[in-house]
This record gives structure tokens, sequence and C-alpha cells, in this order.
């Protein structure tokens, strides 16, 4: 890594005072004890992430860290809870789901899942119900029925924030996900415009930041 870059990243672990690591239980366990060590050489003591508070969010009812050709026994010593650093972690459980508080069914439903409570059959198959389901006849039509089903009445609502922070659609691949938001912003209405961004870091008066914008953009990728 060069210098400069160097030097800002360790300048601003340094000073940061909290660190958010969300959906902990998707990494290996590694990767978090990378974390530890690094912010122990940056910070120059033993003390457990360099005596920063790190909060960790996840649920581990749901995916575990994926190990290619890995046995069950391979993927649960991948997990956190397999780090020398799980019995020193003070935990939280929280009990209500703000994001499904309006849809109390839906959130029982996937609590029920979670658990292994739901029923299934005898494959182990559970069964999703139908007002959970959009039908796939081709790809097209599928993609355009879908987005109706999340962002109905987009013309009319488009250029409302709360309309429009207050859904979404997740696929499991970028070139999926490319394909919905391509669809997605084709509905539209009004004129396409483009505005293009200029980076810059302002009021670093040592020159953490030197390099930032050039390193932030040579990794860009495209998101999920």
């Amino acid at each position: 890594m060069h210098y400069v870059q160097a030097k800002w990243r360790a300048e601003l672990l340094r000073q940061s005072k909290l660190f958010l690591w969300d959906e902990a239980p998707m990494a290996k366990r590694w990767a978090i004890e990378n974390v530890d060590k690094l912010l122990k050489d940056v910070m120059g003591n033993d003390q457990d992430f360099g005596g920063k508070v790190v909060v960790f969010g996840g649920d581990f009812r749901q995916v575990l860290p994926v190990v290619p050709k890995a046995t069950i026994h391979q993927t649960i010593s991948a997990s956190l809870v397999r780090s020398y650093l799980w019995t020193r972690m003070k935990k939280f459980s929280l009990t209500i789901n703000m994001r499904a508080k309006n849809d109390a069914e839906f959130s029982e439903f996937l609590l029920r899942v979670g658990n292994g409570e739901e029923p299934t059959d005898n494959e182990g198959n559970i069964r999703i119900p139908e007002e959970m389901i959009v039908t796939y006849d081709n790809e097209e039509d599928s993609i355009k029925r879908l987005i109706r089903a999340i962002f109905p009445s987009l013309n009319a609502r488009a250029h409302s924030a709360d309309y429009m922070t207050g859904r979404a659609i997740l696929a499991a691949k970028n070139e999926h996900v490319d394909r919905l938001n391509e669809t997605l912003i084709s509905l539209f209405p009004g004129e396409e415009k483009i505005f293009n961004s200029f980076d810059e870091a302002i009021d670093d008066t040592n020159n953490y930041y030197e390099g930032i914008s050039e390193l932030i953009n040579s990794k860009w990728v495209t998101s999920s």
C-alpha cells in the first residue's frame, strides 16, 4: 500500500470512536480477528480491538459464512462463535422487529422459518404463502410484475422520498440487480438527467485523506 494511503487510513482508525459491523454472522471469523489485530497494532496496545468500541449486528438464523465445498462442521468453525473474541463480547437480543412492525403476520412467518417451526413437506420444503409470490412467465414480464408489486403507482409517486425509501427489491447477483435497476429507471417519468460528481476532502489540514478520492474511485464496484 502507498505510504500516504496507509498514513491516512491509520489516522482515520485512531480517530474513530465507534465501529459498526452489520451482518457479522456472515463474516468469517478470521476477517474479524484480523481487524482485532489491526486495531491493536494501530492503537499500540493489546486490548480487544485496540480498546475501540465495536458493535456487531446480525442474526445467526440467517446465512452463515460461505466456505466453498465445506462440511457443516467446517462452516461452523469459520463462524464468529468459534472465535476467541466471542466469549469476550457482550450479547444483546432485540425483541421487536421495527422494520416489520406494521406487518405482524409476515414478521411471525419469518420467525417461524428462522426457528425451524414452520411446517415442511416430506422433502423439508416450506410452503411460501401465495400472497408473497410473484408468478413467473418470462423474465421481462415477471420483472415488471415484481416492480409493480413493490412499487405500485410509480408514475404518481416517483418523486416521493418516503415512498421510494420505504421499499426495496433484493437480488442475489449483481447482474440481476443491474437488470432490475435498468428496468425500474426506465419506468420513471420525466427526462433523464446526468449529474457528474466532484470528490474532494474538506477541512483536511493534516492531509490525512490525501489520495482518498482516487482510491475510492479505483475500488468502485457495482452495488448489490
